[in-house]
């Protein structure tokens, strides 16, 4: 029995037993052809980017790569949404999370793999750390693009998680600066991205 656990503007995201289904869909607007095209490349390009992430940090488990349907099948991590349940933990267990948070990014930048989404409601918490959804991720060795990463990361905590956000996103940097190769360089390019955010 099929159960629709999230529906967004670029894909359907299902679950059947113990398997999470995400299926990029049709976009009218766009001819046939090229639509096929892009749903097909998008979701390539996710199974890629998942595939090289699993050996470096948890994420859900690969099942199955439908190409031809647009569609990566892959275990559903029953656990703690991040965003519904951060705020609800007590200090030194948020600093715990937030560091290993930290680590995870930091391990993921290493390889030069950028999320693209890094908030706490693509984080799950089971026995260990879960990072879900790439699908707005890429490959990119570029400082900037890694610094870019953190802001959103930290843009996220502090409309989410406000009252505990500077505590937190300080426990994320130190988790980061633990397992990052360039951290100078990623802190001076996230210094330069916040303050063309402030002058925009």
């Amino acid at each position: 029995m099929k159960e629709i656990i999230a529906q967004g503007a670029e894909a359907i995201l299902y679950r059947e037993d113990n398997k999470l289904i995400k299926e990029r869909i049709k976009k009218s607007y766009r001819l046939s052809e090229i639509d096929s095209k892009i749903r097909k490349q998008c979701t390539r390009d996710e199974y890629k980017l998942m595939t090289k992430a699993s050996s470096i940090i948890p994420i859900p488990k690969i099942i199955n790569y439908d190409e031809k349907n647009n569609k990566i099948v892959m275990q559903f991590i029953d656990g703690k949404r991040l965003s519904e349940n951060l705020d609800l933990f007590d200090n030194k267990k948020r600093e715990q999370i937030c560091k290993e948070i930290g680590k995870q990014v930091a391990l993921l930048h290493n390889v030069d793999i950028i999320h693209g989404d890094l908030t706490t409601s693509n984080m799950i918490l089971v026995d260990k750390l879960y990072f879900i959804d790439f699908g707005l991720g890429f490959i990119s060795d570029k400082i900037e693009n890694k610094a870019v990463d953190l802001h959103l990361l930290k843009q996220a905590l502090e409309s989410k998680h406000w009252k505990h956000f500077e505590d937190s996103f300080k426990f994320v940097l130190e988790g980061y600066k633990e397992k990052v190769h360039n951290f100078k360089d990623v802190m001076d390019r996230l210094g330069k991205v916040e303050k063309r955010g402030r002058y925009k």
